[in-house]
């Protein structure tokens, strides 16, 4: 199709959206006659659940120790990258490879700060 049939389809609808059909009042009746919707009780429900989950599920984290667990594999991450990034600065000036090893560290600080922010920002907007 090209663009003059689809400025013809949208002229056609937006003519047939403007049209009023009298009713005397017979669609506003007939709107305010039904029931709530089952999408509210669904949506209340499912609000409800979430916080049952999220409230359970930090009970359960303390409950267990997940607080000395966190911090333990935080620790060992944390330990981890400084050896590996000690031992880099210290072995990059000997390698044929002609890296810098301040831009290293600062790719490596930015994508430690800037893809757990990121991270953070797209779950957010997701719950």
């Amino acid at each position: 199709m090209t663009d003059k049939d689809y400025k013809l389809i949208d002229d056609f609808f937006k003519e047939a959206a403007q049209q009023q059909i009298e009713d005397a009042g017979f669609t506003e009746r007939v709107m305010l006659s039904l029931p709530d919707s089952q999408a509210e009780k669904s949506h209340r429900l499912s609000v409800i659940w979430t916080w049952f989950c999220i409230i359970l599920g930090v009970v359960l984290f303390f409950a267990f120790g997940g607080l000395e667990t966190l911090k333990a594999s935080v620790m060992v991450v944390f330990q981890t990258v400084v050896t590996w990034l000690s031992v880099f600065l210290t072995t990059a000036p000997t390698t044929e490879v002609s890296l810098n090893p301040l831009v290293v560290l600062l790719v490596v600080a930015f994508v430690g700060v800037y893809l757990p922010y990121q991270t953070y920002r797209k779950l957010s907007a997701i719950l």
